[in-house]
């Protein structure tokens, strides 16, 4: 007599449900994100239509127009400010975030970590492999191979908003903490592959008044007039080091302790840093380098096709479209064959699907990589339509796939928001709660 196998517990599933406090803090930062992402695609937008008019040497002249202390080295563009300095501001709220969820969030558990993390490995991985594959095939350019690599969280959350699709719970909390790990990953990248010539004298001096920072942030002390100085002194001599200044913002917020120094269970220096930093780095940082990247004079449906004969400009679009879809979609089915995981009971694999093309926006570090690999010239040039086309068809089918269950996730978010006793706490969380 056979039997049927035991229900599998819910701990054992594939974009479960996360904790109350979790999905709080998850929902906050999305809807900082949408912001951001509005204010960003808004940005890029005028740079592009900017740089397409009878007026695009304007446009090239105030983004290349320099200003700084020549005596410090900082005599740059305000384009290089915006990829050296304001994404500092962003990389040190992805530090934050980063190391949040090591210490307090889904990453400290292995068993919640497995998926996230697979899935950026995976949704990175592939992406380089398509792009070097296409561009050995047609003897293209190999630097770029890590530019379809990355995940704009901004600009996905964005189109989430625009295209009014209610995710579940689930698969919010994996969007983002596949984009915090992903984020890692680039500046990992960024470090170890687009730094030409190291000054190791400048990097040594750097991790003084990093020090600094670190032992007045561990003792909880958030004065500005402290901490602000010591940042953009760090930044500075990370930046002459000829390492990616936006390293710096990142070993900066890795230094901002999570926890509470009493031990409480309130918002800890990270999350208060967080606070107060993400609407700078939202509102305004990425959404000014968006507008001082993303200008590209293509030239018409002529421009267009002749950018995208370059076989490093396609490279990017079959690694943003194709290699991120297969690559997440593809690790998370390896993981749920050789951990024999299913899926949350409410979600299918259109789902996963979904957000794999999703992941396929690689605005704003894919540009500011399209930038360390090739500078500024015509392929530069070409990498950014690469950049821009490949996002725009993610968005394009990402939004049609999940458009298309989003009936289905209207009817979850009922269920997963509905406090029939009004006592602030979802119905969902008080069951989970009795049955644990």
């Amino acid at each position: 007599m056979s039997t049927s196998p035991a229900p599998q517990s819910p701990r054992n599933r594939l974009f479960r449900r996360p904790s109350l406090l979790e999905n709080i803090r998850v929902t906050e930062v999305l809807r900082a994100e949408t912001t951001g992402g509005m204010l960003l695609i808004v940005g890029a937008l005028i740079a592009i239509i900017w740089a397409n008019t009878p007026w695009s040497d304007v446009y090239e002249s105030l983004r290349d127009y320099r200003v700084g202390p020549e005596a410090l080295h900082l005599d740059l563009s305000l384009g290089t400010w915006a990829a050296d300095g304001l994404l500092a501001i962003f990389f040190f709220v992805v530090g934050l975030e980063l190391k949040r969820e090591f210490v307090a969030g889904d990453l400290r558990d292995p068993r919640r970590a497995a998926l996230p993390v697979a899935a950026a490995v995976g949704g990175m991985a592939l992406p380089a492999v398509v792009y070097v594959a296409w561009n050995i095939a047609f003897d293209g350019e190999l630097a770029g191979w890590a530019i379809p690599t990355a995940t704009d969280i901004a600009f996905a959350v964005a189109i989430l908003a625009v295209i009014s699709t209610h995710l579940p719970a689930g698969l919010r909390t994996f969007l983002l903490t596949l984009a915090v790990v992903d984020d890692l990953l680039a500046i990992t990248i960024i470090a170890l592959f687009y730094t030409d010539d190291l000054q190791l004298p400048y990097l040594a001096l750097a991790l003084v008044p990093l020090a600094v920072f670190t032992f007045l942030v561990q003792k909880r002390i958030r004065s500005g007039w402290l901490l602000i100085p010591l940042a953009l002194l760090t930044w500075g001599l990370v930046h002459e080091s000829g390492v990616h200044a936006t390293v710096a913002g990142v070993l900066l917020g890795f230094a901002v302790p999570v926890l509470r120094r009493d031990g409480g269970d309130g918002p800890g220096l990270a999350e208060h840093l967080e606070h107060v930093v993400r609407p700078l780095s939202a509102g305004f940082a990425v959404p000014v380098f968006a507008f001082f990247a993303a200008g590209v004079t293509v030239g018409g449906l002529d421009g267009l096709a002749d950018a995208l004969a370059d076989p490093v400009a396609l490279g990017v679009v079959l690694g943003l479209v194709v290699g991120k879809t297969v690559g997440i979609a593809g690790s998370t089915w390896l993981l749920a064959t050789f951990t024999r995981a299913d899926l949350d009971e409410e979600l299918s694999w259109v789902d996963v699907i979904g957000m794999a093309m999703l992941a396929g926006i690689g605005f704003t570090v894919s540009l500011l990589i399209g930038e360390l690999a090739f500078g500024h010239g015509e392929q530069a040039d070409d990498v950014k339509v690469g950049v821009l086309v490949g996002s725009l068809v993610a968005t394009v089918l990402a939004s049609v796939v999940l458009r298309a269950r989003n009936r289905a996730y209207r009817r979850i978010r009922e269920v997963e928001e509905r406090d029939a006793d009004d006592d602030g706490v979802p119905d969902i969380y008080q069951q989970d709660r009795a049955e644990d």
